[in-house]
C-alpha cells in the first residue's frame, strides 16, 4: 500500500511569486541607501522545488552580512541625529514627525504586494495572512497617528497647583534599537519602530536573520520620508552587528521579540545597564483550560485554531490544552477531526493552513518533543502526526500529556499539540503558578458562577484572559504584555507611545505667566504649545 504525500512540492501561482529578488545586498544608514560588497549569505525559501531531476530549497536572493564597522556608522548617524537632544527629529512638532510618518506609509502601501510575495516565500506564510500582516502594520501606523493626535490633545493644557503653572507632556528617550522576529519579521518589527519614530527617538533596526527580505523592498521609503540618521536599517549576524551597537553605551532604548536567553544577552552588553529600558516581547507557554461544562466541539475547534494558525509560530499560540477528565477524550477526537480538514500545502496557494517550517532544525525539535511524550506514555491521536517530509512537520495531538514530558512545561513554538487531562481546575492554577511564562490563558465554560472565580486567580498569574475563545494579539488598541519571563514593558497602540517616551514637566511660578505666554504667543518652543488643545 503506498502512503499519500503529506504535502505537494511545486510552485504556486505565478503572480505570487517573488522571483529571484535583487535588491538584498543593501542597508540603510545616515538617509543613504547603500550598496555592500562584503560577506553576503543566499536567503532559502523552506519551500522546495524540483531543479534537475532533485527537490531543492528555492532560493530567493542574497542578503549582506554587516560587519561591525558598518553597525558602528550606522549606530553614530542615529546618535548624530538625535543630536544630544537637540536634533531635527526630536525637537520637531507632532504635526512634522505625523506628516513624515503619513507620507512613509503612503509609501508603504504601495509595495504591499512585493512584500506580501518575500513574507509568503521566505517564511511559508499563507498568502492571505502574508497580504494581511502588511496590511495590519499599515493600519497599525495610522492609528498610531490617531493615537499621537489624542495623547497631544489631552496634554496641550496647563496644569495650576501651589503657585505653579505646568505643562506635562511626552519627550523622546535617544537612541532605540529595535529587532523582531522571524515569525512575523515586518509587524512585529513596525510594532517598536513606528512608535519609537513617532515619539522623536532615533532608530537603529536590526533585521531578523529569517524574514530578512521583507524589509528591504522599504529602505528608498524610510530614506524618502525621514531626515538622515532618524532611521537606520542593518541586516547581518547579532554578534557582529548587535553586540557592537549596545557595547558602545549609546543605545537609550531596546525593543526586542525574541528569547530570554538573547535579551540577557543583549542586556548585559549594555555597559549601563540602569540606563537601559527595555520593552521585551519574550516566550509563551499559553494555556486553554477547557471545564466539564464547556462544549467539546466548540472549543477543539477554537483550540484548533489557536494552537495551528501559521503552524503554532507565534508567542500568542495556544500551547498546552489542559481539558477535563470527564471530556477530554471526546474533545481530542473533536481535535483530531478538524485537523483532518485542515489544508497542507505550498503558502503561495489559496485556502493553505499548514505550510513548511523556516526555522532551521524545527522539524527536528518538533519531532523530539514527540518522541519524548510518547516514550513518557502519550499517544499521537491523529494519523500520521509528527511525520515528516524535508521542511515539513505533520501536526501532532499528543494525549494524554502529563508532567515530565518536554512539551508539558517548555515552549514548543510549532504543530505540536499538547492535550493534558486534569481532574480539578486547581492543578491547572498551580500549574500556571509555577511556570516562567505568564502572557496569556483561555478559558472554556458556560458556567458563570465556576467562571468567575477561576478568573479572578487567572488575571494573577497572566496578562489576557480570553474567555470562549483563542490568545491572541489584537486588536491593537488592547494592552499586550506579559509576566514572568514573557515579556518587560507593554504595547499597544497608545501604551507604546508611553513606552517610547517620558513624561516630562516645564513648570514655572503663576507670577512668570507673561513670560509662558509670550513663548507661547511667539512659537518659539516647539514642547511648550497648546496647538492641539483645539
Amino acid at each position: 500500500m503506498t502512503t499519500a504525500p503529506l504535502i505537494t512540492w511545486k510552485n504556486g501561482p505565478a503572480d505570487r511569486d517573488p522571483g529571484l529578488y535583487a535588491g538584498g545586498l543593501r542597508y540603510l544608514v545616515d538617509g543613504k541607501v547603500m550598496d555592500w560588497k562584503g560577506p553576503s549569505f543566499e536567503v532559502l525559501s523552506p519551500v522546495y522545488e524540483e531543479k534537475g531531476g532533485a527537490l531543492v530549497r528555492r532560493k530567493l536572493g542574497d542578503c549582506a552580512l554587516l560587519d561591525e564597522e558598518a553597525a558602528r556608522a550606522a549606530l553614530a548617524a542615529a546618535v548624530k541625529a538625535y543630536g544630544k537632544g537637540r536634533g531635527a527629529w526630536p525637537t520637531a512638532a507632532p504635526s512634522e514627525r505625523i506628516a513624515a510618518f503619513e507620507g512613509f506609509l503612503k509609501r508603504m502601501e504601495e509595495r504591499r504586494l512585493e512584500i506580501a510575495k518575500l513574507l509568503c516565500w521566505e517564511v511559508a506564510k499563507p498568502w492571505a495572512d502574508a497580504v494581511a500582516e502588511v496590511d495590519r502594520t499599515v493600519a497599525y501606523g495610522r492609528d498610531t497617528v490617531g493615537a499621537l493626535k489624542e495623547l497631544e490633545r489631552r496634554s496641550a493644557g496647563f496644569a495650576v497647583d501651589g503657585g505653579f503653572l505646568a505643562q506635562v507632556r511626552r519627550s523622546p528617550f535617544g537612541v532605540a534599537l529595535c529587532m523582531g522576529p522571524y515569525n512575523y519579521p515586518l509587524n512585529e518589527t513596525f510594532a517598536t519602530l513606528l512608535p519609537a519614530l513617532i515619539m522623536g527617538n532615533t532608530v537603529v533596526v536590526k533585521l531578523p536573520r529569517l524574514g530578512v527580505l521583507c524589509g528591504m523592498p522599504l529602505l528608498e521609503a524610510f530614506a524618502a520620508s525621514f531626515p538622515p540618521g532618524v532611521v537606520n536599517i542593518v541586516p547581518g549576524e547579532g554578534s557582529k552587528v548587535v553586540m557592537p551597537i549596545v557595547s558602545e553605551g549609546s543605545v537609550d532604548l531596546l525593543a526586542f521579540i525574541g528569547s530570554k536567553s538573547v535579551a540577557n544577552l543583549i542586556k548585559k552588553a549594555h555597559p549601563r545597564p540602569n540606563r537601559l529600558r527595555s520593552v521585551l516581547g519574550l516566550g509563551a507557554k499559553n494555556a486553554a483550560v477547557v471545564l466539564a461544562d464547556a462544549d467539546p466541539a466548540a472549543a477543539a475547534k477554537e483550540c484548533l485554531s489557536g494552537a495551528l494558525s501559521f503552524n503554532g509560530q507565534r508567542c500568542t499560540a495556544l500551547k498546552i490544552l489542559f481539558v477535563h477528565r470527564t471530556i477530554a477524550e471526546r474533545f481530542t477526537a473533536e481535535l483530531v477531526s478538524g485537523l483532518a480538514k485542515l489544508k497542507a500545502g505550498m503558502p503561495s496557494e489559496d485556502g493553505v493552513q499548514l505550510t513548511p517550517l523556516p526555522e532551521h532544525g524545527a522539524v527536528e525539535k518538533m519531532a523530539a518533543y514527540v518522541a519524548d511524550a510518547v516514550a513518557k506514555g502519550a499517544k499521537v491521536a491523529n494519523p500520521r502526526g509528527g511525520e515528516t517530509d524535508r521542511s515539513y512537520f505533520q501536526p501532532a495531538v499528543l494525549y494524554p500529556v502529563a508532567k515530565g514530558m518536554r512539551v508539558f512545561d517548555e515552549e514548543q513554538f510549532g504543530p505540536v499539540v499538547p492535550v493534558a487531562p486534569f481532574d480539578d481546575p486547581a492543578e491547572v492554577l498551580d500549574w500556571l503558578a509555577e511556570s516562567h511564562y505568564g502572557q496569556q490563558a483561555s478559558l472554556f465554560t458556560s458556567d458563570a458562577a465556576a467562571a468567575g472565580p477561576l478568573l479572578d486567580a487567572l488575571v494573577n498569574q497572566v496578562c489576557r484572559v480570553n474567555v470562549n475563545t483563542q490568545c491572541r494579539r489584537g486588536p491593537d488598541t488592547f494592552p499586550f504584555g506579559g509576566r514572568k519571563d514573557s515579556a518587560e514593558g507593554t504595547l499597544s497602540v497608545s501604551d507604546a507611545l508611553r513606552v517610547f517616551s517620558i513624561r516630562t514637566v516645564v513648570a514655572a511660578k503663576q507670577s512668570d505667566d507673561k513670560l509662558v505666554r509670550g513663548i507661547l504667543a511667539a512659537r518659539s518652543s516647539r514642547f511648550l504649545s497648546t496647538d492641539y488643545l483645539f
